[in-house]
């Protein structure tokens, strides 16, 4: 599966449309303020922010996703970019980044770049997986913290998300707040991709793999993430 699929399937899930929504109302935008949505992908949150009567800027590092979201909403205003350089001057009332700061290594510099894009008085809101506390409904415990540990790891910073408001607060937000789900995944085609990122590190063999997996099909498997919002001023 694609990135771009597992994006689209990720914005399908129960609750993804309500977790968005609640990321722009944590915003606090007006109508006509400037929006920039840090890791934007295909564009979904760009559209819907447009919708809502903002000027809304997507940014993604991948010129695959940029010409996707481009595509996909021709009016919109994206652009190739990294969260260390955004390529924009500056004056958003609102800085969103959802399913990023667990890919970046230098969180604070990101921060930096989101405190110089925002006019004084603007919001950020960031929401995030936590990929070391995965929920899964297992009747093999102990192969399942193998291969959450396995998934895990190949993240930069698999628990950036529980602390965003230590980060927001100590880079310079005030009024941090903060708040949590659990995102429900489904059963197999989730749990494949866990196990099957277990296996090619080597945590698990190939047959333990197949065990596991095979008591994930059908509507006995539950796999969950939690995930975390948190927002600040600058």
């Amino acid at each position: 599966m694609s990135m771009l699929q597992r994006l689209d399937a990720a914005d399908a899930l129960p609750g993804a449309a309500e977790l968005r929504a609640r990321t722009y109302d944590l915003l606090r935008l007006t109508p006509g303020s400037a929006v920039i949505d840090v890791g934007c992908g295909a564009g979904l949150a760009v559209s819907e922010l447009s919708s809502r009567g903002f000027s809304a800027v997507g940014v993604d590092i991948s010129t695959e996703m940029v010409e996707e979201a481009r595509r996909r909403s021709p009016e919109a205003d994206f652009r190739s970019g990294d969260a260390y350089a955004l390529p924009v001057d500056g004056g958003f009332a609102g800085y969103r980044a959802d399913k990023v700061f667990h890919e970046l290594a230098e969180p604070e510099r990101a921060l930096a770049e989101a405190r110089r894009v925002l006019a004084p008085g603007g919001r950020i809101v960031l929401s995030g997986h936590d990929w070391e506390a995965l929920i899964v409904d297992s009747s093999y415990p102990a192969l399942t913290r193998e291969i959450v540990r396995a998934r895990a790891s190949e993240v930069t910073a698999p628990r950036a998300a529980r602390g965003f408001r230590r980060l927001l607060a100590g880079n310079g937000f005030r009024e941090v707040s903060m708040e949590g789900v659990v995102g429900f995944f489904g059963g197999y085609s989730f749990a494949r991709g866990l196990v099957e990122a277990a296996v090619r590190l080597g945590a698990v063999s190939f047959a333990e793999a197949e065990i596991w997996l095979a008591e994930q099909v059908g509507d006995g498997g539950c796999v969950a993430v939690p995930q975390f919002l948190a927002s600040g001023v600058v």
